[in-house]
């Protein structure tokens, strides 16, 4: 299967899409300042999933890079980075938004949120995930300071960057172009914006 088609993640909404092992996702930050919350399913298992905390004490850091492989809850290669143009500055240790972190930054009322969106893109396709995986935040700007705190910051990437991954198996992906709109980790007064996505091979 081939798809070069250039997708579309809608703003503040979330995509998913069937990968075969060895296709190349590519992740491009449309307008240079929108973090992409991503997953990534066993295609025949969809309890097998991308896991933050099993992969990096595999890659021995919490930003990877090209070459890294990110591996699932059961410690097998999913997704591998093989291009980044976008700065390097990913995040693997945020849980994805939901409406309990809005209700915490004092938002009334519903408020979308990456959680939310994972669920709807995967239900799409007729999926159900059966939980929400820490994401592979791309593009998201966390820097860890010398006293062990992290801040929120704007990303570093710039419009049409993009991360390319390859995938270790059959998988399902997801993303959620992240609706966070409070703090300024999609950009310093910025709104949330579409970002773009392509599979090939």
């Amino acid at each position: 299967m081939t798809d070069e088609a250039k997708l579309t993640i809608p703003a503040r909404r979330g995509k998913a899409h069937r990968v075969a092992k060895g296709q190349i996702i590519r992740v491009i930050n449309t307008h240079g300042d929108q973090v992409v919350d991503t997953w990534a399913f066993n295609a025949d298992d969809l309890g097998e999933f991308m896991s933050m905390e099993h992969t990096r004490p595999h890659i021995m850091k919490i930003v990877p890079a090209v070459g890294d492989m990110m591996l699932t809850n059961k410690r097998r290669p999913i997704l591998t980075f093989v291009e980044d143009t976008s700065g390097g500055v990913h995040d693997t240790i945020v849980a994805a938004c939901d409406r309990y972190r809005y209700a915490f930054l004092g938002v009334e009322g519903y408020h979308d949120n990456c959680t939310d969106n994972l669920h709807t893109g995967m239900r799409e396709l007729g999926l159900e995930a059966s939980e929400t995986p820490s994401p592979l935040n791309l593009f998201m700007n966390i820097p860890v300071r010398p006293d062990g705190s992290i801040a929120f910051e704007a990303p570093v990437s710039t419009p049409g960057s993009h991360v390319a991954l390859r995938a270790e198996m059959d998988l399902v992906i997801a993303f959620s172009a992240c609706p966070q709109d409070i703090l300024p980790i999609n950009g310093v007064g910025h709104p949330p914006t579409e970002a773009h996505y392509t599979v090939s091979g």
